[in-house]
């Protein structure tokens, strides 16, 4: 900008001893405001630019979304750093109703059915009116509704009650069940899914008594249960 104003001002000075004297205050105020004229088109100019480049992200962003459609990404690798953050499945067992040790005495593990989820999810999109009652005791996320190997627990374990059915044919009285968030077919479980079902299965199993004889999996599922 100084260039600028010198640049004009000698302009004027040139005419203005060519043609006519004029005090050399009113050549600097004519100058300045030529000057000032144009430092306020270049700041537009780059407002405009700013907004533009604003404009492209938008719409290229809202591109990708909509190419994307239903079918998020798939999740990344899994991360030893971002498991030890989860909480622990211990902590996941732990219930405010009073936990008896014959209460239990098996564990069923099984898919979501969906490719995303949580315990509002879930429970809405099986039409339920209140989340409490979902047919599980815990669900495991996979990133989508909740973090990779999130261990979410339910009312239904907290207050230690049994769920209403089986999908194997044997008794649920006495029957944990785990809620693997996965639809089996498109979406399988990610690395990190299956390692906290392994630990907690683990912990369900030496606090309850309950061995890997009396732990179901779904057919393609690869976990190890109770050690």
């Amino acid at each position: 900008m100084p260039m600028q104003r010198y640049i004009v001002t000698s302009i004027l000075e040139g005419l203005l001893l060519r043609f006519g004297q004029a005090p050399r205050s009113v050549i600097g105020d004519m100058s300045a405001k030529i000057a000032t004229k144009d430092g306020v088109r270049v700041m537009q100019l780059r407002v405009w630019k700013a907004l533009l480049m604003l404009l492209v992200s938008m719409t290229g962003g809202a591109m990708v979304l909509m190419a994307l459609g239903n079918n998020p990404p798939s999740a990344g690798a899994f991360c030893l750093s971002s498991y030890y953050k989860l909480a622990s499945a211990d902590q996941a067992v732990t219930s405010h109703a009073m936990q008896a040790m014959g209460r239990w005495k098996r564990v069923e593990v099984c898919y979501s059915g969906t490719r995303g989820g949580n315990i509002e999810w879930l429970a809405y999109l099986q039409g339920l009116t209140h989340p409490q009652d979902l047919e599980c005791h815990f669900i495991i996320c996979n990133g989508f509704g909740g973090e990779d190997g999130q261990i979410l627990t339910t009312e239904r374990w907290d207050n230690q009650r049994s769920v209403r059915s089986s999908q194997n044919g044997y008794g649920v009285e006495e029957t944990i069940r785990i809620c693997v968030v996965s639809d089996g077919r498109s979406t399988y479980p990610t690395d990190c899914q299956i390692k906290r079902v392994e630990a907690l299965v683990d912990t369900i199993g030496k606090r309850f008594g309950i061995g890997p004889e009396s732990v179901y999996y779904p057919a393609d599922m690869v976990a190890t249960g109770p050690r």
